[in-house]
């Protein structure tokens, strides 16, 4: 009966009036995932008062409730716009919506395609845009929600129990009983806080992240949306705290948003030595172009000290091919300290881990997504492929081919970090390049002084190096913060990349 009365009510006079094309109109609309509402208001000559011409809801579809809040509330004018294109098309009209960004984004050249074509839709209209908050739209809000009672029987004789249990409420309750107090009031058996003309149910503590987080979850709002759309219904004390604590625990949020500030970690340069030929950084690049040989993939070998790159053409990722090269690397050099990789299955193999345990070499494997952790060999894979694509770029599916003339030029080009080139530092002398006849009297004159020199090339090199890791640390560790300790049973998103 409340609502049949209600409904007669806003159908009739004064509060409905008929359509005038020369009175003052506006179109106020709002959105949530529900569904989508706009009034169109005119003002009346008579009490000078906006009075409501025609009410519109609608339903939200299936892909539609997945709309973030931005662009449902854009689909709302549109929506209202060809309902009441009749009434508003060739007059000057103004749209009044809760969302701010709305005013500007609609002026914006560069827009996204969908909502460029709804601003191309708009265009035959005469309106201006206006920003209202969010309390004063509530008569569109109501219509942009599920037509269901707010409270049911259930719902509030649970919230009915759960404000009895409450120390606090229970304690109001019984003082209303005897006397008002402040701006609460009983309605049905629950208390209500007045507030701007507003009932506000007042919410139980064991209540408050529940009711919190269902506002949270219609758009995963930050904390001043959320804290308005509760504030709509519910009394919550110090719900803007209470708010950013449910946000900040949200797993979608932490998920989906980036971290702002400093990240966590600092920056841990592994030693490099002070002898060639001790610490070598391996890894494989491609798949790249396949060729005749049916080559598909590089695999690199990095001297941590001297920088000095093998780089061997493969036909696929296997510990068993992976490890004839470092046979064949063997033979000429021997076997290192140590090999440093990624967590690829060639490095994982039972079969790697023998090779390793048989030639006495510690195996380290860097952390899963963290490629700088062998940014020795991440930086040559960059140089590699710039330099093999200009050499091939006749015919690609001959790259193998030039993997002998990019290893000499990786050898013979000049390191900021060593001070020199790879091959001189292991060495002792410059690589003979044809291109330089003139350098042949002076290299003949720097092999003879071949053991004097690569003694102090080696010290020089590894001042340089040492000079260069602490430069790093110093600019990297400027942008990070000290890594957070975790316990057990702690929750922890794992970023994958």
């Amino acid at each position: 009966m409340a609502f049949n009365e209600l409904k007669r009510i806003l159908c009739s006079s004064p509060v409905l009036r008929i359509y005038d094309p020369d009175l003052t109109t506006e179109l106020h609309t709002d959105a949530s995932a529900e569904g989508y509402g706009a009034v169109l208001l005119q003002k009346s000559p008579t009490d000078n008062q906006m009075h409501p011409v025609y009410y519109m809801s609608k339903k939200t579809t299936p892909a539609e409730r997945k709309y973030h809040s931005y662009y449902l509330e854009i689909l709302a004018i549109v929506e209202a716009v060809k309902k009441f294109r009749v009434y508003l098309l060739g007059i000057r009209f103004k749209i009044v919506t809760d969302c701010s960004a709305l005013t500007k984004t609609l002026q914006k050249k560069d827009l996204p395609p969908r909502v460029a074509r709804w601003a191309l839709l708009l265009e035959e209209y005469n309106y201006e845009i206006e920003h209202r908050s969010g309390s004063r739209l509530k008569h569109a809000d109501t219509l942009s929600r599920n037509p269901v009672c707010l409270i049911l029987t259930e719902a509030a004789a649970r919230l009915k129990r759960a404000q009895d249990d409450d120390p606090h409420i229970s304690l109001l309750k019984k003082m209303l009983e005897k006397e008002p107090y402040q701006d609460y009031i009983m309605e049905r058996g629950i208390l209500c806080k007045e507030k701007d003309g507003t009932r506000l149910i007042v919410v139980p503590k064991k209540m408050q992240n529940e009711i919190i987080r269902k506002k949270h979850d219609y758009g995963h709002f930050g904390v001043r949306k959320t804290e308005e759309l509760v504030s709509r219904e519910y009394y919550v004390e110090n719900l803007k705290e209470k708010i950013r604590k449910v946000i900040d625990n949200c797993v979608e949020c932490i998920l989906i948003e980036q971290k702002k500030g400093k990240k966590e970690g600092f920056l841990h340069p592994l030693d490099k030595g002070d002898v060639p030929l001790s610490t070598y950084h391996i890894d494989h690049l491609g798949p790249l172009t396949s060729t005749n040989k049916n080559y598909k993939y590089i695999f690199t070998v990095v001297d941590g000290f001297t920088k000095f790159t093998w780089i061997y053409p493969t036909k696929s990722l296997s510990t068993d091919e992976t490890l004839d090269k470092l046979r064949v690397q063997q033979q000429t050099f021997g076997s290192p300290q140590r090999i440093i990789s990624d967590r690829n299955a060639a490095f994982t193999s039972k079969d790697f881990q023998d090779y390793c345990e048989q030639e006495g070499i510690s195996h380290y494997t860097i952390t899963t997504g963290q490629p700088r952790g062998n940014g020795q060999v991440e930086r040559i894979h960059q140089i590699i492929i710039s330099v093999i694509s200009k050499f091939s770029a006749d015919d690609p599916t001959k790259w193998y081919k030039q993997v002998s003339k990019v290893q000499r030029c990786l050898n013979s080009t000049w390191q900021r970090s060593i001070g020199m080139t790879p091959f001189e530092l292991l060495f002792g002398t410059k690589m003979k390049d044809e291109n330089e006849k003139i350098m042949k009297l002076i290299e003949e004159e720097e092999v003879k002084n071949y053991n004097k020199q690569r003694n102090e090339l080696r010290l020089k090199a590894k001042e340089s190096i040492q000079k260069m890791q602490e430069e790093n640390v110093k600019n990297y560790n400027r942008k990070r913060k000290k890594a957070t300790e975790y316990r057990v049973d702690d929750l922890v998103a794992i970023k994958r990349t």
